[in-house]
Parts: structure tokens; C-alpha cells; sequence
């Protein structure tokens, strides 16, 4: 924020009670508000709410604040060179996160945008789905999980709707069907499944097996922006 009693100075306040991937990303994030939005306003009060469902300018200048500290942190070059013909699991990103020295759920986003798997991200909060992202070839495809409820609830059959699993770093192979109804029925995908602290908040994971773009949907060759939130993060949909 701008020093109300000098223009030319600015600073960035950290909780010292986060973790040192969180500063780090704040610390970040804030350099990110001064270089790119400092002439539309002299303060910014960031949290992940106005992130995922913040609306119009407060929404698009916080996650350009977050991209713009994700580069700074997990330089895309870097991260597709060292994702590059590798096996996916959540050991492999967890240790990546410990490279980068960002949290495992900041490394999950910037895989995914990374990947050129068919990959879903999926975060539960208390139960209920608070965001999802989707790759690049996960959009193109048209992979999607199936919306049972509003708000969505894991499914059925699935690591993130059993209870009595904490961790699946590995994994589980699943017909892809289960999580997106529009996959043929003998495509397979592998599901992962990270919970924190109480449980109240889990990552799940899918790596879907390739598939060509659909070919009714043309929309991946018309220039359309994939990296938009919005084509990706359809929970807010």
C-alpha cells in the first residue's frame, strides 16, 4: 500500500504467522499489484476469495497478481522442462513445491497450466467444490466433471467422496466416466487425492488418458484465450 504521507512510497504487509511458501507468494503477489495496477488504486487487501469469486476489476486484478507472482516464483519454461515425460503424482509436485519453495496447492494450479495432459484440478471445502481448473487439453476436449448438485459434491464412487481416505499420492485408476460423463466408456483416468490438517479441505487431482478435440467443438481453434479463469475455473459457472 501507498504511504498516505508520502505518494512515492510504497509497502507490503505479510501475516507473520503464515508459512514461508505463503510470504513468499504475498510478498510476490503484492509486487505484482505495485508494477501492474499502482496508478488505479494506493492500496490492495488480497484474499483468495476476491481470487475465485471476487467480481469484475477486484477479480482480474487479483488473479493478475497471482499470475504475475506465479511467474516471478514457478517460471513456465522451467516447470514444463521438469514435467516433461514424467509420470504425474502428487510426490512429483510436492517435491516440485519444495524446489520453487511455493505451497503444493500454488504448484497444482501453475501444473496444471503447464501440462499438456488432460488434467483436472478440483479443491473441496468443507465438503462442497470451491473451484475447478482445467488444462489446456482438458478444455479442448471438453473434459469437465458431470454437476450432480449446486453446490457440487464429490461423487459418487470416487477417492474425494471416501471419507476414509486421507491420501492417495498414487492414486487409483477410475473409468473416466465417473468423474466426466461425456468420456467414452473405455477411457481411464487416475485420480489423486490430498487432504489437509481436519479434512475440511482436500485437492483432487484427475490425469485423464488423451483424446483427440472433439470435433464438434471448434472453439480451440478459433483463438479463443484458454488462459482465461473463466474457461477453466467453471465452479463459479
Amino acid at each position: 500500500m501507498r504511504n498516505p504521507k508520502d505518494a512515492a512510497e510504497w509497502g507490503i504487509f505479510v501475516n507473520p504467522d503464515a508459512g514461508p511458501e505463503r510470504r513468499r507468494f504475498t510478498i510476490a503477489h503484492e509486487l505484482g499489484h505495485f508494477v501492474l495496477h499502482r496508478a488505479r488504486q494506493g492500496s490492495f487487501r488480497c484474499d483468495k476469495e476476491s481470487v475465485h469469486f471476487g467480481l469484475d476489476t477486484a477479480a482480474v486484478i487479483e488473479r493478475e497478481a497471482d499470475e504475475f507472482a506465479s511467474n516471478i516464483l514457478m517460471p513456465g519454461d522451467v516447470l514444463r522442462d521438469a514435467i516433461a515425460n514424467r509420470r504425474i503424482d502428487l510426490k512429483v509436485l510436492s517435491d516440485l513445491a519444495k524446489t520453487f519453495e511455493v505451497s503444493f496447492e500454488a504448484l497444482c494450479i501453475r501444473f496444471i497450466k503447464y501440462t499438456d495432459q488432460r488434467a483436472i484440478l478440483l479443491h473441496w471445502d468443507n465438503g462442497f467444490l470451491k473451484y475447478e481448473w482445467r488444462s489446456k487439453s482438458a478444455v479442448r476436449t471438453r473434459a469437465r466433471i458431470r454437476r450432480t448438485s449446486d453446490p457440487q459434491e464429490p461423487l459418487p464412487g470416487t477417492l474425494a467422496a471416501d471419507e476414509s481416505v486421507a491420501q492417495a499420492w498414487d492414486g487409483i485408476e477410475l473409468p473416466a466416466s465417473t468423474w466426466c460423463a461425456e468420456e467414452a466408456p473405455y477411457m481411464k483416468l487416475r485420480e489423486f487425492k490430498h487432504s489437509y490438517g481436519a479434512r475440511d479441505r482436500v485437492l483432487t487431482l484427475l490425469v485423464l488418458e488423451g483424446a483427440e478435440p472433439r470435433p464438434w467443438d471448434q472453439s480451440w481453434q478459433d483463438g479463443d484465450n484458454l488462459d482465461d479463469p473463466d474457461w477453466q475455473r467453471s465452479a463459479a459457472e
